[in-house]
């Protein structure tokens, strides 16, 4: 295996973790500043408010991409599985 499958291999990784996790890491970071912005707007400082919010948000989006999700993993699975032939030799 070759320097540059393995650089392949890691950015393809990175790449596909990224797809994966950037929605919901999105929606909850969107959340969590317009909860942030209404507790300084109305002064109620109380950290377990954004909890709740923020779960919502991530379980809709979870629930809404989920099939996108599902076939990105299953195109990288089916790539790396569909290689490992090629690069053991």
């Amino acid at each position: 295996m070759s320097e540059e499958m393995v650089m392949s291999l890691g950015s393809e990784a990175i790449k596909t973790i990224i797809y994966l996790a950037g929605p919901l890491l999105a929606a909850a970071m969107v959340i969590g500043l317009l909860v942030s912005v209404m507790q300084a707007v109305t002064q109620i400082n109380e950290s377990t408010l954004t909890f709740i919010p923020k779960m919502v948000a991530v379980l809709v989006v979870l629930i809404v991409m989920a099939p996108w999700m599902l076939e990105v993993l299953q195109q990288y699975t089916a790539n790396i599985l569909g290689n490992a032939g090629s690069w053991v030799r």
